[in-house]
């Protein structure tokens, strides 16, 4: 099936941290639902499609009317779940759209999008803003990416880098006022045979220590492209979570 640029959403049931996540209530919808709906407004996808290895979470996302597929339960990410579904359609790009951020802008989406178009060349892209919390800047859910003048990723992190060399102490007011600070959104645009590509790469020891997918990537010489967006997301990764988004959500109503 030709689809220019196909959204994909990786919902896994069995998360050890939150088992169950995707089908969580935020604000009477399930998380899977919200950010499903935000990925459909984008006006830069074709087609949105759930990426899930359970029956409980395809039947969910069909009783709202959306779509979804099963996928292998041995994927071992989510990334090699969305490229279980990239591999059924003739697409050009492919964006792993985070199954637990709910509070992902359609604007973002269509940023990406547009950005990867514009530049042929780009294999892989994301997004990142200005980190301006204090409390994020240790908060090691909160990734923090370092870039490039030209705007690639030189390092993905959940500690803080850069490092502050002048500072006087370790306060992260201080550190946020010598330095700029970027937090990594969980948003990520493939060239399909790129991301065909990154899923047969065996795990590198940088994405092992960190847990972190993207420096697959970077520790076998691809560049990956960030662009800076004005707006902000958090991701679901704790039961605790759902009552700060629901917070504001509350707020932009």
């Amino acid at each position: 099936m030709k689809v220019r640029t196909l959204g994909v959403i990786p919902a896994r049931f069995g998360a050890h941290r939150f088992p169950g996540k995707p089908l969580a209530t935020i604000a009477g919808r399930s998380l899977v639902q919200r950010v499903y709906e935000q990925a459909a407004k984008a006006e830069r996808l074709d087609k949105v499609i759930v990426a899930t290895e359970d029956t409980r979470i395809l039947e969910a996302v069909e009783a709202f009317g959306g779509d979804a597929t099963l996928t292998s339960p041995d994927c071992a990410t989510g990334t090699d779940r969305v490229a279980e579904v990239a591999r059924a359609y003739d697409c050009d790009l492919v964006l792993n759209i985070q199954g637990d951020e709910p509070l992902m802008r359609p604007e973002m989406i269509d940023q990406l999008v547009t950005g990867m178009q514009a530049d042929p060349k780009c294999v892989m892209g994301t997004l990142a803003r200005k980190l301006e919390s204090a409390a994020n800047l240790d908060n090691p859910n909160v990734v923090k990416v370092a870039l490039a003048q030209n705007g690639a990723a030189l390092y993905f992190t959940r500690s803080r880098v850069p490092f502050v060399r002048d500072a006087k102490t370790s306060d992260a007011l201080e550190w946020l006022k010598l330095a700029k600070f970027y937090k990594h959104l969980g948003i990520y645009a493939f060239r399909r045979e790129f991301l065909l590509k990154f899923v047969q790469l065996p795990q590198s020891e940088l994405e092992k220590t960190e847990k972190l997918e993207q420096l697959r990537a970077l520790e076998n010489g691809f560049s990956i492209k960030v662009w800076i967006t004005p707006h902000d997301s958090i991701g679901v990764d704790r039961p605790e979570d759902i009552e700060l988004v629901e917070e504001i959500l509350k707020s932009r109503a």
